[in-house]
């Protein structure tokens, strides 16, 4: 049996849905009890949203995160940020005002046109993974949506193949010195559904023990340019020394920028931080999860590594309750302490008070 047959959902779909999505073109949604079509709000023009809306103005989707800011959700229903709502569109609700409601990083100087008027949602599961498709194309989780009736349409069975950890390998290894230690292998891997390349470096040499474990995700701003916003650069810095200074350890470089909400919606994460915000609040506004991260592909790095018992260099609880729901054994949690500043306080203290972190 082919992997394809073997699978309940087709990944592939999914692949092609999210860069239809990046362009700017529509894509279907749900499965034969409910299907919908939607076109991204960040990724829509003038045509080709005239062409999507056709006789009728199309509404908008957006998160209830972003919709408890609106007066569109209770607090309650906004603690599940990523759960549907549907906003009827109005004939003055243009591409400026759709994108004025789905990004929050334009609420002090755009001033929102209210009130809004909430729908019901039968389509409810399709809704939800027509959200979850926009994440996975680090869009802003806001749509514009239609009914549709027949066709290939992307169903949530697709999109829980296409996040299957397992379908992660190997693609290539070599050596590789580094200044922290000269003895170093590089190995990259490749998820097959996103094609994504996550890396492990291995420092030193195995001795039979549990190994020095970090879990760094990726952070262009922390890791190349040196922010002073995050701890991310020390931290990683100081992660590979760890390592080389007992012998034996394997860093995990994952592709998960910001909390795996993206690059681009990280720094409009950024863009609320300076309107007051702190990181939880900014990502909740922008309809993202406190944390989109998926550390079971770490797991399987680790599996792949031969590797089911470590020692995780991490201050935060949800890497180990991560872990060891994949299946590996962490046998100690290390603090890992660096690149405190008076720029990153804020950061940190939201780290500590609002996510767990044990600082």
């Amino acid at each position: 049996m082919s992997d394809a047959a073997a699978k309940p959902g087709d990944s592939h779909k999914v692949a092609r849905a999210i860069d239809a999505l990046r362009r700017g073109w529509p894509v279907a949604c749900g499965d034969a009890h409910a299907m919908v079509r939607i076109l991204a709000v960040e990724t829509a023009d003038e045509q080709s949203l005239a062409e999507f809306d056709g006789a009728k103005p199309a509404d908008i989707l957006i998160g209830a995160g972003r919709a408890e800011t609106l007066k569109l959700a209770n607090q309650r229903e906004a603690a599940t940020p990523g759960a549907p709502v549907r906003i009827q569109r109005e004939a003055w609700h243009d591409l400026a005002a759709a994108i004025a409601i789905a990004d929050p990083a334009f609420d002090l100087n755009t001033p929102l046109k209210g009130p809004f008027h909430a729908l019901a949602l039968p389509q409810g599961e399709a809704l939800a993974a027509a959200l979850k498709l926009a994440r996975l194309a680090n869009l802003l989780p806001a749509v514009f949506v239609t009914e549709a009736a027949g066709g290939d349409a992307v169903t949530p069975a697709d999109i829980a193949a296409y996040d299957d950890p397992n379908d992660l390998a190997i693609a290539a290894r070599a050596r590789l010195p580094v200044a922290a230690a000269e003895t170093a292998e590089i190995i990259a891997f490749r998820h097959k559904a996103d094609a994504a390349e996550h890396v492990a470096l291995l420092i030193g040499t195995p001795n039979g023990k549990a190994p020095l474990v970090r879990l760094h995700s990726e952070c262009l701003t922390g890791d190349v340019l040196a922010s002073l916003k995050c701890d991310c650069g020390p931290q990683l810095s100081g992660a590979m020394a760890a390592m080389a200074e007992q012998g034996w350890g394997i860093l995990l470089y994952l592709r998960q920028e910001g909390r795996g909400i993206g690059l681009v919606n990280k720094l409009r994460a950024y863009a609320l931080q300076d309107q007051g915000f702190d990181t939880v609040d900014a990502n909740t506004r922008l309809g993202f999860a406190v944390d989109e991260r998926d550390f079971g592909i770490a797991a399987k790095m680790l599996k792949l590594l031969g590797q089911d018992e470590i020692r995780l260099l991490t201050n935060n609880p949800e890497k180990v309750a991560g872990l060891e729901a994949a299946g590996i054994a962490v046998r100690e949690r290390v603090e890992h302490r660096h690149g405190e500043n008076a720029h990153n306080e804020r950061y940190l203290a939201t780290k500590r008070d609002r996510t767990g972190h044990q600082l």
